[in-house]
């Protein structure tokens, strides 16, 4: 009597098809996310020491090298999936944790609760702006952000510890009530539905109006002079832009959009989100979308 040999059954692979599992990361945009992810850390050590002026500078220089990694991702062809997951950790910790540390021991201390429920607001908000962005980048408009970006959030707390050094002001400041509203605006800014621009579509590499090459020679020299008033006007502008730039469409005052406007997005809680893996196409890395979170 034959025997019938049993049929193998296909193995199955714990990998997701189409995206195999690669050996090793990308060390040069990786390196540089890493310089960021030090600069963060190093602000909550300042904080606690009470230098809130070296925390300060070093958000800024957070910020330098999360714009700095997308650049070098793109030119060298080095995005990766591993990219997502670092970046968006790394700008946590240099945009949320650090920022929040530092405005709660600047200046919202004594407040007691209020002051540490703003600052743990501020960071959570924080992670949920990164959350949603990374899984609305594909149906989202690509010429605006939906909410503030949370590193224009942490400069708007660090530019502003700057300029209270620059008018001759000296460890924790006296404006605790005007910090703690600030501090609460942010972090609902961040998770609001207020349109701000990406400047993604900014193309210096090609022909512009002469005006625009003098408007960025005198924004320079103003810069080099005035390094903390600059920073400090240019991030409080950018953050006061969504919302005044909502209340002129509100009253007709703001032109529409060519093209009927892009499909909107949905508000964060409604767009499906998932704490499991998404199926399909990886969404593009952080090193490739810039500092867009």
């Amino acid at each position: 009597m034959a025997v019938i040999p049993e049929p193998r059954r296909p193995v199955v692979s714990a990998r997701p098809v189409g995206a195999p599992l690669r050996r090793g990361v990308y060390i040069l945009p990786s390196l540089i996310t890493t310089g960021g992810l030090f600069a963060g850390f190093y602000s909550v050590i300042a904080s606690f020491r009470g230098d809130f002026f070296t925390a300060a500078v070093a958000v800024l220089v957070a910020n330098v090298c999360d714009v700095l990694d997308g650049r070098v991702a793109r030119l060298t062809n080095t995005t990766s999936r591993f990219g997502i997951e670092y970046d968006s950790l790394a700008d946590l910790i240099a945009f949320g944790v650090a920022p929040g540390i530092l405005v709660y021991r600047w200046a919202l201390e004594p407040w007691g609760s209020w002051g540490w429920l703003a600052a743990s607001l501020y960071v959570t908000c924080g992670a949920l702006r990164l959350a949603r962005f990374n899984v609305q980048y594909d149906v989202s408009e690509k010429r605006h952000f939906h909410g503030l970006p949370i590193p224009a959030a942490a400069e708007v707390i660090a530019s502003t510890v700057l300029v209270y050094y620059y008018f001759g002001g000296e460890g924790p400041t006296n404006t605790h009530f005007l910090l703690l509203v600030v501090t609460y605006a942010l972090a609902v800014l961040m998770v609001s539905n207020v349109e701000y621009f990406s400047f993604k579509e900014t193309e210096l590499y090609r022909r512009q109006p002469f005006w625009i090459l003098i408007a960025v020679i005198i924004v320079l020299k103003l810069l080099i002079a005035e390094p903390q008033l600059m920073l400090f006007a240019g991030f409080t502008l950018y953050a006061a832009s969504g919302p005044g730039r909502w209340v002129l469409k509100q009253v007709h005052l703001w032109p529409p959009r060519r093209g009927g406007g892009a499909e909107a997005v949905p508000p964060l809680g409604t767009a499906g989100v998932s704490h499991s893996t998404p199926k399909g196409p990886a969404a593009p890395t952080s090193h490739e979308r810039g500092s867009g979170t």
